[in-house]
């Protein structure tokens, strides 16, 4: 599949070119002593908490990032590298809140609701990982980290994306990864948890906590990506190019960090780019811009030579509604034809801050609709059918033909949630919208396949290890 270019050459090294005089000139805030220590040591200039990156550092060790980033599973089927496995569909993550499935209202989100999207993203097939969607509001003191990733390794498979807070949250957390895995030396073979972090806060800061976290899972030559999250109007220039020039020069400050700590880390040009409603302030992560920054980032990760991702296909629609779908659609098809290879889209409606199960369900069928366009045309002389064409003839029909039985159920998505029957037959199936079928497919899945994916015995140990950890217990929806 050939991408669009949505900036041109000279524009993309523009944008390269002002994000060199911006570290150079301007430098960044880093908060964290450690990082400040490794810049400097490697011929950046450091005034208290300001770092300046000359252009020369930050060409050397912007090169030494890999081409590639593999997402490992705890069942290496699901293993997937980008760019070659792409698109990847990621659930967005981290949503405070969750619609309930049964009385529909908006409430805190908890434990046993990471069991039930754990499970349902398992059994999904447009979805490839699991960045845990929600927080666990029942989480006890000291268990925040492990109260979301309990339950999400009892009840999925696929690579797991996670987050930690401070380093003894990190330790903890991974304490757990390597008594599921059979010990450290296993984990690492292996390495199933994908951790995310967003060291860089726009304008121009790197944190503390974040910081540290990513400087540790380099060092270990364990999987870890930063994500840039500019927002346009508010931490970033009101200009899409400004913001562009900025989010490159974040990208660019901590991909040089993590060679630093240890050359040759795989990363992944991964952004959370927007522009505010300046009317309000408001988050517009479904604003159409997101998707045109999201296309445009995209273009310089392969300046770079950098696999790319990020949250896109989101909505402000609270919502399954119309603007819901054209917000996701839009943006989610601007970024595959932009060069995405993972896309951060999944389950979440109202600026990230709500989890929908019918939205998840909605969102694995256009995961499988991008998919398949990604797949692109294939034009070997049999698909190309010249020949077919002339057998068949003026006023023919293709319906019994073999070619057309061969390929009926490959060659387009057989959609199982789109409405596409005569609107007699809709009526007579009930009449329903997209929200009571995604739902319908919700609550089927919450009945099959629900054994734990980790044994008795092993939850035992964790049990012990981590006494007081929450039940994740997958309950079915009634």
């Amino acid at each position: 599949m050939s991408f669009a270019e949505f900036l041109t050459q000279d524009q993309v090294e523009r944008i390269h070119e002002a994000s060199l005089e911006i570290l150079e000139e301007v430098g960044l805030r880093v908060r964290y002593e450690p990082a400040r220590a490794m810049f400097e040591k490697h011929g950046c200039l450091v005034d208290g908490e300001r770092v300046k990156l000359p252009r020369d550092v930050v060409e050397k060790y912007r090169k030494m990032c890999p081409p590639t980033f593999t997402f490992y599973a705890r069942d290496p089927k699901f293993d997937r590298t980008i760019p070659r496995d792409s698109p990847v569909i990621v659930t967005a993550s981290s949503a405070p809140d969750i619609i309930d499935p049964v009385t529909g209202h908006e409430r805190r989100a908890e434990s046993g609701d990471i069991a039930r999207i754990a499970h349902l993203i398992n059994e999904l097939p447009g979805y490839d990982m699991f960045s845990i969607s929600t927080l666990a509001d029942d989480a006890p003191a000291g268990q925040f980290t492990i109260s979301r990733l309990y339950p999400a390794l009892k009840y999925c498979l696929k690579p797991l994306r996670v987050t930690t807070t401070d380093h003894k949250d990190t330790l903890s957390i991974m304490k757990m990864a390597y008594m599921v895995a059979g010990g450290e030396e296993a984990y690492k073979e292996h390495p199933f948890l994908t951790h995310h972090y967003c060291p860089t806060v726009s304008p121009l800061s790197m944190d503390h906590l974040s910081t540290e976290n990513v400087m540790y899972f380099a060092s270990e030559g364990l999987p870890v990506y930063p994500t840039i999250v500019p927002n346009a109007g508010l931490t970033s220039p009101m200009s899409i190019a400004g913001t562009l020039a900025q989010g490159n020069a974040e990208f660019l400050a901590t991909a040089v960090l993590m060679q630093m700590v240890k050359e040759g880390t795989p990363t992944i040009y991964a952004t959370l780019a927007t522009v505010a409603d300046m009317r309000t302030g408001a988050y517009t992560s479904g604003a159409i811009e997101c998707g045109m920054l999201h296309m445009a980032f995209a273009q310089m990760s392969r300046f770079y030579n950098v696999p790319c991702g990020g949250y896109i296909g989101l909505t402000n629609s609270k919502l399954n509604d119309a603007q819901s779908g054209y917000e996701t659609g839009m943006s989610a098809m601007g970024g595959l034809l932009g060069g995405m290879d993972m896309f951060n889209i999944g389950g979440l409606i109202d600026a990230l801050k709500t989890f929908d199960f019918a939205k998840a369900v909605i969102d694995d069928e256009i995961a499988q609709m991008l998919k398949r366009a990604k797949r692109g045309v294939n034009f070997s002389d049999d698909e190309l059918a010249v020949g077919l064409i002339k057998d068949i003839g003026p006023g023919g029909s293709y319906i019994t033909a073999k070619h057309t039985i061969g390929r009926m159920k490959t060659e387009a998505v057989m959609t199982k949630l789109a409405d596409r029957d005569a609107r007699t037959i809709w009526e007579k199936k009930g009449s329903t919208d997209i929200q009571a079928r995604a739902m319908k497919k919700v609550k089927e899945i919450m009945t099959s396949n629900t054994t734990p994916l980790i044994s008795p015995e092993l939850d035992e140990k964790l049990r012990a290890e981590f006494p007081g950890m929450v039940a994740g217990m997958l309950e079915p929806i009634e």
